[in-house]
């Protein structure tokens, strides 16, 4: 008689069972190299912005443009040469899906625990076509005509070029859920991830847990980096901005202080 040579139930049984077992190793390990990825990914395109953002300044003078206070001035309209509307550039990875679509139908993210990892949009901003985006500027960084700086905030304060001292500690385009923003040292932080965007507590709108408690953000030197949530308030978002604010170690925040989804991240 022949011997069979075919598998029994029980080797079958064990092979997946192994399998199995691998399988939920890996899984969690393939998701951080993942999101990883898609975290090189921005701050890939974030680099690029800078890139942009060098050859308009160098075209004007050494200034950014004027802002939102003037018309079709907003960096993303002004970059619009360089961006041309391309969805892709325009969208953090890990956040494309936009408020609004196409058709001008909202999705149902706007102002959720979704919202941090979507992208504001579509609007047309006097563009070619409609855009969404998940990126915005620190709108310290324009040049607005003196008497028409955003929220009547002090014309001193503003960066309006690049050549500034500190340049590497002050954000010029970062993860957002708006396309600018003005935050100041006494910002509350965000009752929840992915609340919506406000105007007064405007930090809120960079503070938005897309990249594991981090957010990608591009700084006037033209540097790209992962930035800590809290760390947000440490920044140097205009030229008086108080680095120890409340909201700082140095200013005397306790982690009680936090709202419960930001506890669990680093203090600065």
């Amino acid at each position: 008689m022949r011997k069979s040579q075919g598998f029994t139930l029980i080797e079958l049984l064990v092979v997946i069972a192994i399998i199995a077992l691998l399988m939920s190793i890996l899984m969690p390990a393939l998701s951080r190299v993942k999101k990883q990825a898609r975290t090189v990914a921005c701050l890939s395109k974030l680099k690029q912005w800078g890139l942009w953002f060098s050859m308009y300044a160098e075209d004007h003078n050494g200034r950014f443009s004027q802002g939102f206070t003037i018309s079709n001035q907003r960096a993303v309209q002004t970059l619009a040469p360089y961006h041309k509307c391309d969805d892709d550039i325009l969208t953090c990875p890990n956040a494309t899906k936009p408020w609004v679509d196409e058709y001008g139908n909202a999705t149902g993210l706007q102002g959720t625990f979704l919202g941090s990892t979507s992208a504001w949009g579509y609007v047309s901003l006097g563009l070619a076509r409609p855009i969404k985006g998940s990126y915005g500027v620190n709108a310290y960084i324009n040049d607005p005509p003196r008497g028409s700086e955003p929220h009547s905030r002090p014309a001193a304060d503003f960066w309006r070029g690049p050549s500034v001292k500190g340049a590497a500690y002050a954000p010029l385009w970062m993860d957002a859920i708006r396309y600018n923003g003005v935050p100041l040292q006494t910002d509350r932080p965000p009752s929840f991830d992915g609340e919506n965007w406000n105007d007064d507590a405007q930090m809120g709108r960079y503070c938005m847990n897309r990249h594991s408690g981090f957010a990608g953000c591009l700084f006037l030197d033209y540097s790209a980096r992962k930035v800590g949530l809290k760390e947000l308030w440490t920044l140097k978002w205009h030229k008086s901005y108080n680095q120890a604010g409340p909201w700082t170690k140095a200013g005397g925040v306790t982690p009680g202080d936090w709202p419960d989804w930001l506890r669990p991240f680093k203090e600065y």
